[in-house]
């Protein structure tokens, strides 16, 4: 098997090679190629992937290169982990929408929508790259925010074979298995949403579908368990009230005034701050004086931003603060890397993926890119049945899918018009006049990655 990532250059791509060590014998991997348009930054970390995968003893040849066709070329699943305009793109995203009084997050509402602006048509092209040289029936494998309106996009160009992905989707399944110390393969949830925004309403042991001892009820009534995960970031009575596990993206729907009253008082943004600790990275990489300082390095740095990751919500609550993550947990390589085993080997995976809904949950089309718990084998993709859920957060749901359908669209089709019309709709921006003044400010400041809309 040839494996290709495109944006190997990512700060993050170090953390797929043990997992890809400890399955290559499995999917037959001869070659993991690792593609950047940034030839400086794909040497540093590339040399750390190098490091770590003759640290790990790695079967396969691992291949630098800046040459998306020689790298595509052939391939049997391609992951993309792309951020067009960087991380000072993301810090101007974010300072635009705070300076207009909305939130600024990458994946969510306004600084969503600027992301989703530069990465869609970059990651369409290599997707049509895929569909026209890659090995026959190749996948392609999404990580590049927002996850879910870039599938949508992506959808709705006719690209079939994709499937998108965040570790988000599957946030109950990690935290009950870590807080009750069950393997994950015995654990299944049912999860329902978009990305982003998104609950789940029931976790089983050894089982799904109610063939399994559901323990999600008597969770979220443990003091311990809610303390120990991002539950602890929501009040008390919102989760009463609605009696499941919450995405930790919700908090900015929930919480709107008090995230943004608290990411307004920060000195800097999360984009300036993750920008700031890169920068520090790469800066020292190069000054490394041996392989295994600057793994050392690249560990350190990328803790630190671990940390900090959404270290603004009630109390400070990070993802899961939980014993320490074991060695043989994959984190944020498990899901992609799952998926093509499942596919490659034709064994059966249970998880979390953005994909069509066809017919999954009540009340959305058939072609919506929607999150929800799937079964994945050599035959594809299928949605579990969710059904009708309850009215708010349908209603939440379904206001936030009309906007991601318009600027599916917008982005596409280069229309200011339905760009506006995208941003209007967004619970968390609701106004005509101030999505005008976004759109226009976000078309300005990144016309080199977006080009001229009309």
């Amino acid at each position: 098997m040839k494996l290709t990532i495109i944006g190997g250059g990512s700060v993050r791509t170090p953390r797929l090679i043990p997992s890809l060590v400890r399955r290559a014998a499995k999917l037959d991997l001869q070659e993991v190629w690792l593609m950047d348009n940034a030839p400086d930054k794909l040497k540093l970390i590339g040399g750390l992937c190098q490091t770590m995968a003759e640290q790990h003893g790695a079967s396969f040849k691992l291949i630098l290169s800046t040459d998306a066709e020689a790298a595509i070329r052939d391939a049997e699943h391609v992951v993309t982990s792309i951020r067009p305009g960087l991380e000072a793109g993301r810090a101007a995203d974010e300072r635009i929408a705070f300076q207009h009084g909305v939130l600024g997050q990458e994946t969510t509402g306004a600084g969503g929508f600027a992301m989703a602006m530069r990465s869609l048509p970059a990651i369409l092209d290599y997707a049509r790259m895929v569909a026209e040289i890659g090995a026959p029936g190749a996948w392609v494998y999404n990580f590049t925010n927002p996850a879910g309106l870039v599938a949508q996009g992506l959808h709705y160009a006719g690209i079939e074979r994709v499937i998108g992905i965040c570790d988000s989707a599957n946030g109950a399944q990690h935290a009950v298995s870590r807080y009750m110390g069950v393997p994950l393969k015995r654990v299944f949830h049912e999860v329902y949403g978009l990305n982003h925004l998104s609950w789940t309403r029931s976790v089983q042991i050894d089982g799904s579908g109610g063939t399994g001892e559901e323990v999600l009820p008597g969770l979220l009534n443990d003091e311990r368990f809610v303390g120990a995960t991002h539950m602890a970031s929501f009040a008390p009575g919102l989760r009463r009230w609605q009696g499941t596990f919450l995405n930790e993206y919700l908090h900015y729907f929930y919480h709107r005034d008090e995230a943004l009253a608290a990411l307004l008082a920060k000195p800097e943004t999360r984009g300036e701050e993750v920008l700031r600790l890169t920068t520090d990275l790469l800066r020292r990489l190069e000054a490394a004086d041996t392989a295994e300082a600057a793994l050392e390095t690249w560990r350190s740095v990328m803790e630190r931003r671990s940390a900090s990751y959404m270290a603004h919500t009630r109390g400070g609550a990070d993802r899961v603060k939980l014993p320490p993550v074991a060695e043989d947990e994959e984190g944020y390589a498990a899901v992609a890397l799952g998926c093509i085993e499942a596919i490659a080997s034709n064994t059966p995976l249970y998880t979390g993926l953005n994909v069509p809904n066809n017919g999954a949950i009540a009340g959305l089309e058939a072609d919506d890119i929607v999150e929800v718990s799937c079964w994945i084998d050599a035959g594809g993709v299928r949605p579990i049945h969710i059904g009708a859920i309850p009215e708010p957060q349908y209603l939440l749901m379904r206001d936030v899918k009309q906007y991601e359908r318009l600027a599916a669209r917008a982005i596409l089709e280069r229309s200011t018009d339905l760009a506006i019309q995208a941003l209007t709709v967004h619970p968390l921006i609701g106004s005509y006049p101030l999505a005008e003044k976004l759109v226009g400010a976000f078309l300005t400041a990144h016309r080199d990655h977006v080009g001229t809309w009309h």
